[in-house]
């Protein structure tokens, strides 16, 4: 067919004019560094440990973009809006005349990536893009406000009995062990916080907290000064389980990135990573002779790090798939078991035998175990060798465990459908052989004849029941001994805490650990 005048016409037209020139692409404007969304979590991560309200190291705060338009004890500006070379914070962190980096102090310096941010968000403006509802200051000058009382998930005792630390919004509140009254209010960075350990000598409180999704911490208080000593931020999620080595060098906490970690108590510095465990890290314990970190998560096991190595040593809980029908969520340390050791185990010749030493472990199918932390029988597939004992199940998850001062009783805490309960069992005899072992304050008979007659019916019979405590209503999160092993306090959902007779049961007394009235904007639960 032919074409029509008009088309050829329109065709010839077309190539007379060649083909088209595309206009060269437009590079995209490069967008504006968020305060909020970028630089913040950089000083979140590097910075705030040592420059908070609550430890101002140079006089200077980083943790509002007010602060950083400040001045700290020198007469630079830390930020000067539009001047990145005249900034204090970019001069600290850069090196200086051939000198390192000054900042962040006795770590590495940041990522040349990062700098280049935090410059390129002064040098546009060092603008404030933080939302409304993200403005709300909490410090000690400003202490959280609750509407309802928050969920506890941690209590501890001071060795000395004296002081009862309850975990809060942004705080660890410190109240007379009597349940008397408040004593003082430790308001930290961390929203979240997790789990408070005295030191051994009682006088610093470690609390493993954070910001869920955005910075882990963990904070070391000076509990007489009430003055935070050290701020560690670690990881990106929040932390768990802390717990103190026996000489309170060392600091042991699980993380949410499925590591186990320690810290020098006094420097901060990362002495243990651990990451053998394929899910969360919930709590923490150090052996008594602080050479080994025992370890729980969920990834239902429990496992065993030598410290001074970094090494995983062993699972200590049977790793066969459904010998554990859920999650680990607590793990503590039977204390005073004499100085027996363990058996070594025939596949390890020449070792030399380990203290023989018990924890008591439980979590998501809410029973109770007790189990030897050395192994002393070859590993087999499907065993559960380290095993000592089995408690009947309690309702729901088992969230909370712990061991009388003198270990011859436990408590155990846990959860189901909003309903906690608490039981309280007496422990008489470990298990039966030949370790010597103190047993209900006397000494086992080593090599005496009479041993199988002394102890056989004890060691067959099962744990007593002391009681189960009176007046709980809620879930139960926490529990703490008090160092003369006569009262228990528990704690969780309803924010309320509770002081028990753990012989008897009956409920001593219950108080609110926090002032509960109009909360303001992102206070209280």
């Amino acid at each position: 067919m032919a074409l029509s005048r008009c088309a050829v016409s329109a065709a010839f037209l077309t190539l007379a004019a060649g083909p088209a020139v595309a206009e060269p692409a437009k590079a995209p404007a490069p967008s504006a560094v968020s305060y909020y969304k970028t630089v913040r979590p950089l000083f979140q991560q590097h910075c705030q440990g040592c420059h908070q309200p609550a430890k101002a190291q140079g006089g200077f705060v980083m943790t509002g973009h007010a602060d950083l338009l400040k001045k700290g004890n020198s007469d630079e500006p830390g930020v000067l809006p539009g001047q990145p070379d005249r900034s204090a914070v970019v001069r600290m962190m850069t090196p200086q005349g051939g000198k390192p980096a000054a900042m962040p102090k006795g770590k590495p310096p940041l990522p040349d990536a990062q700098v280049v941010l935090i410059k390129q968000w002064i040098a546009e403006g060092a603008k404030d893009d933080t939302p409304a509802t993200a403005r709300l200051v909490v410090d000690a000058d400003h202490p959280p406000s609750y509407l309802l009382p928050p969920v506890i998930t941690s209590l501890a005792y001071s060795p000395d009995g004296s002081l009862l630390a309850v975990t809060g919004y942004h705080e660890v509140l410190l109240h007379r062990a009597d349940g008397s009254g408040l004593v003082a209010r430790l308001v930290g960075l961390s929203e979240r916080v997790q789990s408070l350990a005295f030191s051994p000598d009682g006088k610093y409180l470690a609390v493993s907290g954070g910001d869920p999704g955005r910075v882990g911490e963990i904070q070391v208080w000076d509990v007489a000064k009430r003055k935070l000593k050290l701020s560690v931020p670690v990881t990106y999620d929040t932390l768990y389980g802390v717990s103190w080595s026996p000489d309170g060098s060392k600091i042991a906490f699980g993380c949410a990135d499925n590591s186990l970690r320690a810290i020098e108590a006094e420097t901060g510095k990362q002495v243990l990573y651990q990451g053998a465990h394929n899910d969360w890290v919930l709590d923490t314990t150090f052996t008594a002779d602080g050479a080994y970190v025992v370890s729980v998560s969920r990834d239902r096991s429990m496992k065993m790090t030598e410290v001074a190595t970094q090494r995983f040593i062993d699972n200590v809980t049977s790793i066969t798939p459904g010998a554990l029908k859920g999650g680990l969520l607590t793990v503590a340390l039977r204390p005073r078991q004499g100085k027996a050791f363990s058996k070594v185990p025939p596949d390890t010749p020449g070792a030399a035998p380990k203290p023989y030493e018990e924890v008591l472990i439980g979590g998501s199918d809410g029973v109770p175990r007790l189990y030897k932390v050395h192994r002393e029988a070859k590993r087999v597939i499907g065993d559960d060798s380290n095993r000592v004992r089995e408690f009947e199940g309690l309702p729901g998850r088992l969230f909370a465990g712990e061991f009388s001062p003198d270990g011859r009783r436990l408590v155990v805490g846990s959860s189901l459908e909003g309903q906690g309960e608490v039981r309280a069992y007496e422990i008489l005899y470990d298990k039966a052989d030949d370790r010597g072992l103190l047993l209900s304050g006397l000494p086992t008979l080593r090599r005496s004849p009479l041993s199988p007659l002394l102890f056989a019916r004890d060691f067959a019979a099962p744990p007593r029941l002391l009681s189960k405590f009176e007046g709980q209503k809620g879930a139960v999160y926490a529990l703490a001994y008090r160092p003369d092993g006569k009262q228990v306090a528990s704690a969780g959902f309803d924010g309320t805490v509770r002081l028990n007779d753990p012989v008897t049961g009956k409920l001593v007394k219950e108080f609110l650990p926090v002032p509960v009235g109009v909360a303001t904007a992102g206070g209280g639960r």
